[in-house]
């Protein structure tokens, strides 16, 4: 069986996901290529935990986890089904590093936001994977290893975050993208490419543009769950490659 698409999205600010732009068109576009997943399951960069969690509702409330945005952002409901089953199914792929189901938890903007333009109808079921940031770089990829069954099951890996995000150093009044931020895409691109994985788990070792890119980690591990899923030699391709300001929107797709 062909492995299912992997993917990696550069989600940027929760506008994107009511304004037809150009990345919210892209991820439309791209909804529409794929192959139709039996379910997602999705590490964004908005649930971090203490122990790793596993969305286990059967209907998930739409968090909007944000503040200062329009009226209209606070009014999107995606009211995707959950998916007890692969919550289940993930929690046990995970059993070994202590994960636990959370029958309340929702769906943040991390996912709702790309998944209102990949599957407007919310008509594919989702599941949260949270990111305990008690691990180690080389532990969330380990994770990432034990849930590559998935994909052989029909099920899409989303994660979502920003190879490049700090909001400290952004100027609203400038968009232009930082030095520092392009250098640092362009380099975590040649390394996706070169399957160079371990220099992208050893992320604080690639220099000062990495530490001025991820001054905090959170979007940044969600790409890792995406490397461990993926397998050698697999094709990739990416989408929405673009730095806004100092925010990354790059993203990609392995098999697909």
């Amino acid at each position: 069986m062909t492995p299912y698409p992997a993917l990696f999205l550069g989600h940027g600010s929760p506008m994107n996901a009511i304004e037809p732009n150009r990345f919210h068109l892209e991820w439309r576009a791209l909804g529409k290529a794929l192959p139709r997943p039996k379910a997602i399951l999705c590490v964004s960069a908005h649930w971090e935990s203490v122990g790793i969690k596993v969305g286990g509702s059967a209907a998930p409330e739409t968090i909007h986890d944000f503040g200062g945005f329009p009226q209209a952002l606070f009014d999107v409901v995606y009211a995707a089904p959950g998916a007890p089953w692969l919550a289940e199914r993930t929690a046990q792929l995970l059993a070994a590093s202590g994960a636990t189901l959370d029958p309340d938890r929702g769906l943040d903007h991390g996912s709702w936001g790309v998944l209102t333009a990949l599957y407007p109808d919310a008509d594919v079921p989702v599941v949260q994977l949270s990111l305990d940031r008690a691990r180690a770089p080389q532990d969330h990829y380990a994770i990432a290893k034990a849930l590559r069954p998935l994909r052989d099951e029909g099920i899409m890996i989303l994660a979502s975050g920003d190879i490049v995000h700090n909001l400290r150093a952004i100027d609203f009044r400038n968009p232009a993208p930082v030095d520092w931020g392009l250098r640092f895409n362009d380099q975590v691109k040649d390394l996706i490419s070169q399957g160079q994985h371990q220099a992208l788990i050893d992320y604080m070792d690639l220099g000062p543009d990495a530490a001025l890119s991820i001054n905090s980690a959170e979007h940044y591990l969600p790409l890792l769950y995406t490397l461990g899923v993926s397998d050698p030699g697999e094709s990739l391709r990416f989408v929405t490659d673009e730095v806004f300001a100092a925010i990354s929107m790059t993203g990609l797709v392995f098999g697909g």
